[in-house]
């Protein structure tokens, strides 16, 4: 891939700016009121909803009450990140927007509390009636999507996608658990001015415009299995495998010192988990006090994990964002990434790369502690959502070129 210069890519994304669907900003943390300079690199909207991807270098609550304030009839979601995906691809200390103009979507946001000790029935009852009502008040608008954003340290994002994924019927789920940088020390969503931990925002939308939720992974499962001999599921935390101190027995599968697992190694040398026909990432956050792994996502005694080796990052990712516009190339796509992907690309030597790639497709996001995609909540992938013009023969509007 030819490397262009940080200026070069911003004139190349300026000018492809002109046929965008959603509407994108940024600003730096150190930035004077960020949600103000916002608001301008956004436009005149009116909006259906902003979304915010918040740096945890900045004063969370201070941004949320900047934009219920600035933004008082529009919904604005927002939440903490491991990084951000701006203009030029991967990025830190950024407060990312995105606009979601109203000629284009209308959207319902709801905040759900408490969910590490999820209602479930009445979860499922309130997504159905927000759906039906969405859909009813629609009836003109062809294509839907959900998006969720969750605390990635509530330890409930498994339950909270199985749990109302089926409630959503045809609005196909995306999403992405809010970060804290590599701190793991707390981290927040918010919705109209609330800021809440142990909570997500589910936004439902309907759109004139085409859209498409994926998901994407580098990973190919290899030989090299381990089993789940002793667990603690309800904090994610793995005891044994193969009836050995974890982390030791990880270590020595792996062909490194256990003494020196760090983040690095456990993004190299990622395990999967066999669902159906579908290999799925349970990554490991970290090694605790005690020689035991620390995941990300659910895990449980019995459980076969299998050792997966890599595609080139780089390669693989403009493979994949390419498939998506095999009829034409994507408006806009929003990406939830996986932390760790962020840290093999620094391991790697393709954060560069990557970021090319990032921006040449139009991705704006966030880094995450974990994606979600249908019912499942996973890792070390990309969840998201692309935006396509209407074809050239819809009267709704011609594509760009």
């Amino acid at each position: 891939m030819t490397l262009q210069s940080k200026a070069d890519r911003l004139e190349g994304r300026a000018v492809a700016d002109q046929c965008d669907i959603l509407c994108t900003g940024e600003v730096r943390a150190s930035t004077t009121s960020p949600v103000k300079h916002l608001k301008r690199e956004l436009g005149e909207g009116p909006f259906a909803l902003v979304a915010l991807f918040v740096t945890p270098t900045i004063d969370f609550h201070t941004v949320v009450a900047e934009a219920a304030a600035l933004f008082p009839d529009t919904d604005v979601l927002a939440c903490t990140t491991a990084g951000e995906i701006g203009t030029t691809g991967y990025e830190e200390g950024l407060v990312v927007a995105i606009g979601f103009p109203s000629d284009g979507f209308v959207t319902k946001s709801l905040m759900i509390e408490d969910i590490s000790a999820l209602d479930m029935q009445a979860t499922i009852d309130r997504v159905t009636l927000e759906r039906i009502a969405l859909r009813d008040r629609t009836p003109d608008l062809d294509d839907s999507f959900a998006f969720l954003v969750v605390d990635g340290l509530s330890l409930s994002e498994d339950t909270l996608a199985a749990t109302i994924a089926p409630a959503l019927r045809d609005f196909p789920i995306f999403g992405g658990s809010a970060g804290d940088g590599t701190s793991f020390a707390q981290t927040f969503v918010a919705l109209n001015g609330k800021v809440a931990s142990n909570a997500a925002i589910l936004t439902l939308a309907r759109s004139r415009f085409q859209t498409r939720v994926f998901s994407l992974n580098h990973l190919v499962p290899g030989d090299t299995q381990m089993v789940v001999t002793g667990a603690d599921p309800a904090r994610r935390i793995v005891k044994e495998i193969n009836a050995e101190p974890a982390a030791r027995e990880y270590a020595r599968l792996v062909g490194k010192d256990p003494d020196q697992l760090d983040r690095f190694t456990f993004a190299s040398h990622p395990v999967v988990v066999r669902i159906g026909d579908t290999h799925h990432v349970r990554a490991i956050q970290q090694v605790n006090e005690h020689g035991e792994l620390v995941f990300f996502s659910a895990i449980d005694e019995g459980m076969v994990l299998t050792v997966a080796s890599q595609e080139n990052l780089s390669t693989h990712l403009q493979d994949k964002l390419s498939d998506l516009g095999h009829a034409q190339k994507p408006a806009n796509i929003i990406g939830c990434d996986c932390i760790l992907r962020r840290i093999e690309a620094e391991q790697t030597q393709q954060t560069r790369q990557i970021s090319d790639v990032l921006s040449a497709n139009h991705v704006t996001g966030f880094s995450t502690y974990g994606e979600q995609i249908g019912p499942l909540h996973v890792n070390h992938t990309m969840s998201g959502v692309a935006f396509y013009h209407p074809a050239p023969h819809d009267k709704a509007g011609t594509p760009c070129r």
